[in-house]
């Protein structure tokens, strides 16, 4: 069979498949439970997957730990729990489960118990972990094995004491005469058979052919140490001149010469099965299995998909699903963040607990599970759902509206007015008045206070680059050069009516 690793990377693969990160980990106390624990954060590490706890189960003290264990599943919101350990370990739990009434976990299962027969028949298991998925040893259907089973006699083996024991449990008759000398008071008085009985339509466990996992192996076990010893005791001709063979001898057979020819086995089953080995294992060869109810209440094995090496293929279809769900179970520790927001992590805690932030104004999200907020560009907004930019909405006084129309006609009569007492101040600029108050200064002045209502003719209407830009300077410019020109003049004006001191001269 292949390495317990393979079977921990396939039920990290099925964790990612179904986007369940915050995982419950039971494993039993031994080296099977701490490597396959291992290897499942190894294979989910970096991918947001975390475990919200891991409790152990030891055989010595089975009780008070999977008392321990289902308390921590109680309290735990994890909903899917993957379990490492052995099936009589997990019967325990289940029990444990079934007292404190937790039946809405979705459990995975390892190889180790995912297909017991004791657990699939137990009345707590039917309560408590309806649905289970998880992997089993590839199954499949070996030629003629069940013709084999079916043609077994005691007549044609006496020496099989097992099935003469099989025989007088199963027909209620000893096979041979001398069957019940041997095999005590409890079946020295069953009749002889008659010798019709057959095993041809009998329905029990040891006839059953459908389910060969642990056989199978054996079956692909045997026939790779054929192969090993076909390739050991060939006699390969030299590249010689005489043309000689070295041929092993089946007596002097080493150990360590037929793991040599078994590391370089290479071929392919009657079935279509191509085996071989990597390293000291063999390809990844699993069944991905669920555990359904029948229409009377029982639970059955159910294949849903297979893992061969690292390829994950699984009919989603066909699962059912925990009793208290109807659909792919939701695992997480904290629900993904919707757009328009950010993850921020929880002090002291796993990376898949964490906050959901608004985006500030002017930034956006419009992924789920964003880490950041993105900046919008200048000329654009985020919207009320922080979820996309749109362009900056634009408020201006337009020539259309009153307050815009009676502003510009404001501006333009001032603009007139001005431009008409310029026009008076040029006409009459060499008389006495006119020159006496400073006629330079009043011409600039007039073309400024001019400019400055012109200016507030560019602030109404549709904005753009040039008309904002020109807005600032223009009126900066205009209103500037207009003070500056009244600031002058007073000073001109109180220069000129400032009184003489007494001694100084006119």
């Amino acid at each position: 069979m292949a390495s317990d690793i393979y079977q921990a990377q396939a039920l990290a693969q099925l964790v990612l498949r179904f986007n369940w990160t915050w995982i419950g980990a039971v494993v039993a106390n031994n080296d099977y439970g701490h490597v396959a624990v291992k290897v499942f954060q190894e294979q989910t590490q970096g991918k947001g997957v975390c475990l919200a706890f891991v409790e152990t189960l030891q055989r010595e003290t089975i009780v008070a730990d999977a008392v321990r264990a289902a308390r921590t599943i109680q309290a735990s919101t994890a909903r899917v729990i993957l379990v490492f350990s052995w099936y009589t370990d997990v019967g325990h739990l289940f029990h444990q489960l079934q007292k404190i009434n937790v039946t809405d976990r979705q459990f995975l299962a390892s190889e180790a118990w995912s297909t017991s027969e004791v657990l699939l028949k137990d009345p707590d298991t039917s309560t408590v972990a309806s649905g289970v998925v998880g992997v089993a040893i590839a199954s499949q259907h070996i030629p003629g094995f069940d013709r084999f089973l079916r043609g077994l006699n005691p007549s044609l083996r006496p020496s099989d004491k097992f099935l003469q024991e099989f025989w007088e449990e199963e027909f209620g008759c000893s096979p041979s005469p001398s069957s019940s000398e041997t095999s005590g008071d409890l079946n020295a008085s069953l009749p002889p058979c008659s010798g019709a009985e057959s095993l041809e339509g009998v329905q029990h466990p040891f006839t059953d052919t459908s389910q060969l996992r642990v056989t199978y192996n054996v079956y692909l076990a045997v026939y790779a140490a054929a192969n090993a010893l076909h390739s050991l005791l060939s006699c390969p001709i030299h590249n010689s001149p005489s043309g000689t063979s070295h041929c092993t001898s089946p007596k002097g057979i080493k150990t360590t010469e037929l793991l040599q020819h078994l590391s370089r086995v290479n071929f392919t089953t009657p079935q279509g099965k191509h085996l071989y080995f990597r390293g000291a294992d063999i390809p990844a060869m699993y069944d991905l299995i669920n555990w359904q109810r029948d229409t009377d209440g029982t639970l059955q094995l159910v294949l849903i998909g297979g893992v061969a090496g690292f390829d994950l293929q699984l009919n989603e279809s066909e699962i059912e699903w925990s009793a208290k769900y109807n659909q792919v179970p939701v695992s997480v520790c904290s629900e993904s963040c919707p757009p328009g927001s950010r993850k921020a992590n929880r002090k002291g805690e796993p990376l898949c607990c964490f906050d959901c932030i608004p985006c500030a104004d002017g930034e956006i999200s419009n992924t789920s599970g964003s880490l950041q907020c993105d900046r919008c560009p200048p000329e654009f907004w985020s919207n009320d759902g922080r979820t996309a930019c749109v362009p900056r909405q634009l408020d201006f006084l337009s020539f259309n509206e009153t307050l815009g129309v009676a502003l510009t006609a404001v501006a333009v009569s001032g603009a007139v007015v001005t431009t008409a007492v310029f026009v008076v101040f040029l006409h009459y600029r060499h008389t006495p008045m006119v020159r006496a108050n400073n006629s330079e200064l009043s011409f600039l002045l007039l073309l400024s206070l001019k400019l400055c209502f012109l200016c507030s003719l560019v602030f109404i209407g549709r904005p753009s680059v040039w008309s904002c830009r020109f807005q600032q300077a223009a009126f900066g410019i205009s209103f500037v050069l207009c003070v500056s020109c009244l600031q002058v003049k007073t000073i001109v004006v109180l220069a000129a009516f400032r009184p003489a001191r007494p001694g100084q001269g006119p």
